[in-house]
Parts: structure tokens; sequence; C-alpha cells
């Protein structure tokens, strides 16, 4: 498939409009020179950013609008090439979005049958990973919130989920022993050297370093009572509510607040690394697959189902 080759289509996860999401064919943009064409195996469903664009609370954000594809968890193979790009040709990659539609926005443009991207945004991955090569955009997250300079490792998480797992799998990996609050008792379980208690039953109240996945804003109150003095807290999920807390407690305890932003490059090659070598492992996270053609039921369970931690679509059959 070289650069100029004539036009193609693909099907996609279209959010015409929140709440209303369909399997549509939609058309892709011609391929550079620097292009590769990736016929995706699977994509996975965010349960926070794509929550937030079915849901409609999705804040103003660059590229919002409907009808949108969404998606940044998407993992494939590189079936063609432009001319500065055919030696990626056969590739498993690991493919964070793209934005290779016609007449749809693409926000973040991962849930399609086929992908049309730079060679850049394709990152070569280990054979073996399969579908679990969707969480190595958790991964690069929960890992670019505690690589900033001065950043400790994580001692209070909040939430059990994917980010939260991954999150309390690199700080036991770096030898720390953290806390993971969770309200929800069927997320509980899964649980290596650290421990998973619901919020009420902790009393500690000396957290040097709390990372917060829920996105939740109104927690920040309670977990400035938990934090040490001179503490830090760090948003690590995604909020649709203004972020407030009172003031006066965060003063006593001179309390410190980081927002982490979207991983980058160096995150995904420093995660990659870690599971190749094994001190990282996505065992256990994905819970739930289900074929492209039943993506409505599939986003559906992925936002109501406690138990379903991870939902990733199988495209192999739906390009």
């Amino acid at each position: 498939m070289p650069a100029g080759r004539g036009s193609m289509d693909t099907f996609a996860v279209v959010l015409r409009e929140p709440g209303r999401l369909f399997v549509d064919r939609v058309g892709l943009a011609p391929v550079g020179a620097d292009d590769v064409v990736v016929d995706v195996e699977w994509s996975g469903i965010s349960t926070g950013t794509e929550r937030l664009l079915w849901s409609g609370a999705m804040p103003d954000f660059p590229g919002m609008g409907y009808p949108l594809v969404p998606g940044y968890e998407t993992v494939g193979r590189v079936v063609g090439a432009g001319s500065g790009a055919q030696h990626r040709v056969g590739e498993r990659v690991f493919v964070p979005g793209a934005r290779c539609f016609d007449g749809v926005r693409a926000l973040f443009g991962g849930a399609a049958g086929r992908l049309v991207a730079p060679q850049a945004r394709a990152h070569a991955i280990d054979e073996a990973l399969g579908e679990r090569g969707v969480l190595l955009a958790l991964a690069a997250t929960a890992r670019h919130a505690m690589a900033s300079p001065g950043a400790r490792v994580p001692e209070l998480i909040v939430g059990h989920g994917v980010l939260g797992r991954l999150l309390a799998r690199l700080a036991c990996a770096e030898g720390g022993t953290p806390t993971v609050w969770e309200a929800d008792p069927g997320r509980c379980g899964g649980a290596d050297g650290y421990r998973v208690i619901h919020p009420d039953a902790d009393e500690r109240r000396d957290y040097a370093a709390i990372y917060d996945c829920s996105g939740d804003a109104a927690l920040l109150d309670r977990l400035i009572g938990s934090l040490a003095p001179g503490g830090e807290i760090v948003l690590a999920g995604f909020y649709s509510a203004p972020i407030r807390f009172d003031f006066a407690p965060a003063f006593m305890r001179e309390a410190r607040l980081r927002v982490a932003a979207e991983w980058r490059a160096p995150d995904l090659a420093a995660v990659a690394t870690a599971v190749a070598d094994g001190r990282l492992s996505l065992d256990g996270l994905v819970t739930h697959v289900e074929h492209a053609d039943r993506a409505p039921g599939a986003y559906q369970a992925a936002f109501t189902e406690p138990a379903c931690l991870k939902m990733v679509l199988d495209w192999r059959y739906r390009r």
C-alpha cells in the first residue's frame, strides 16, 4: 500500500453524539510518504476519558466535537507504508490514536479496523503481548505520574482499577509497599505485594505521596486530611469537575498538588522495557474481549459493570 494509493475506508466506532455510538464505515486519508497502514487487531476502551465522551461530560478539549472516533489504546499489524516507511511492514505495533478519518473527528481516533498514522506514532511491541498491548497506554500514564523530577513512590493510591493496579505494580517494582483505597468489594482482589482496603478502614494521616486515580474531584479534602506535612497529592486521573479544596487544612500541612499530564514517548519505552524484562506484569488486567461489531454493548459494559477492568474490542474480523 504505497503512498498515493487509491481511497480506502474502514469500519470504526463513531460517537455521533453523547450516548449514541455505532460501528460505521468511514473514509481514510491517503497514505503519506512517512505513514504506515495498520490493520488493527485490538483496541481498548478507556473508562476515564472515553466515559466522559460517551456521557457528554468531557471538558472543552482541543479537537472536541461530535461525531468522533474515540480510542487511544490500539494494537495492530503494519500492512502497508509510504516510501519512507516501507521497513515497518510486518511489525506488530501499538498506536495511541490517529487522525486519518474523513467526515468525523478523531478524539483520539484509535477504535477502528484500519488506521493510517505517521510511523513515529506506531511503536513496535513484543509479539507475545497480544491484546495486553493495549494496556501500554495506561502503563505509560502510570509511569509518567511517577517519573516527574523529585516525585516520591506512591504510598497511597486511590482506586483499584487498571491505572491504580499499574501504579501499585510500578511502586512495588521500585521497592514500595503502597496501600490502595477501593470502596467496591468486587475490585479489592488481585493485589500482589500491596494491600487494598476500604477508605473508611484507613486511619493513617501521614502519607507522604498520594496518587489519585479516581477522577473524583470531591475527594481532595479527604486526601489532604490523610497527607503528612509537606506531602504531595498527584492527580493521575481525568477530572470533569472543577478542583476545589479547603485552604486551611492544606495550609497546615503545606500540601503540594501535582497534575500528571499525558504520557510521552520515553514513558512508553520505559514501560515496554519493564514488561519485557519482567519488572512489570500486564497479566490479569484485560477481563473482557468483545467482537468489534458489538461495540455499543461493550462500551456500556465497560462503563457500568464493576467486574470489567478492561474491555478490549477484537477487530481481526471487521475492517
